[in-house]
């Protein structure tokens, strides 16, 4: 591993640690940089800010999920992929939990959103057979998705991914069959 890459993970699991132990709001980058030995330059040195950091952390993480999916799964299993981030968002609920309470410039949510919109372009492009699909539809859906996933994530009672999966799958393929079926019925 590179020596910046082992220098942004000491920095990310100090984060993480103290994200354990008090609100997102109340650490300060010197107390992120205390926890791992390192001094306030090295910090600013790859990140812009502590809001950039819990980025790079989430980044991380589904950069390399979705890199062991391309491996391990065939292409077209988008609901496997989606079962996959949603058990990397569940076996780390306690950060992403408190991610998703952060307000504000670079909020986590903000950074999600900007994240899923590229991705959630492609497939209503593809859904609805439009290479330059309208940026209010995919707006509405990707909304739809990150709402979805945060209300599950900060519900106390949080239910295990492969259900809520399973529910959302459920939900959006029978809705869009009966969308299909009325639509069919008033031609």
């Amino acid at each position: 591993m590179a020596a910046s890459n082992i220098t942004k993970q000491a920095l990310a699991t100090a984060l993480r640690e103290l994200m354990q132990e008090e609100p997102f709001d109340k650490i300060q980058v010197a107390q992120i940089c205390e926890r791992c030995d390192m001094n306030r330059k090295s910090f600013y040195y790859h990140f812009k800010d502590k809001y950039d950091l819990v980025n790079w952390i989430f980044d991380t993480e589904f950069i390399m999920l979705a890199m062991e999916a391309a491996n391990e799964m065939p292409a077209d299993d988008r609901w496997g992929l989606i079962e996959r981030a949603c058990k990397c968002f569940h076996e780390n609920r306690n950060f992403y939990r408190k991610a998703l309470k952060i307000n504000g410039q670079n909020s986590f949510s903000d950074h999600l959103q900007e994240y899923c919109f590229p991705l959630m372009k492609l497939r209503v492009a593809h859904l609805i057979s439009d290479e330059a699909a309208e940026d209010f539809t995919v707006n509405f859906f990707t909304d739809a998705v990150i709402c979805a996933i945060e209300r599950w994530l900060l519900d106390k009672e949080c239910m295990p991914p492969v259900q809520f999966v399973s529910k959302l799958k459920r939900i959006v393929e029978g809705s869009a069959a009966a969308i299909y079926n009325e639509m069919n019925l008033t031609e």
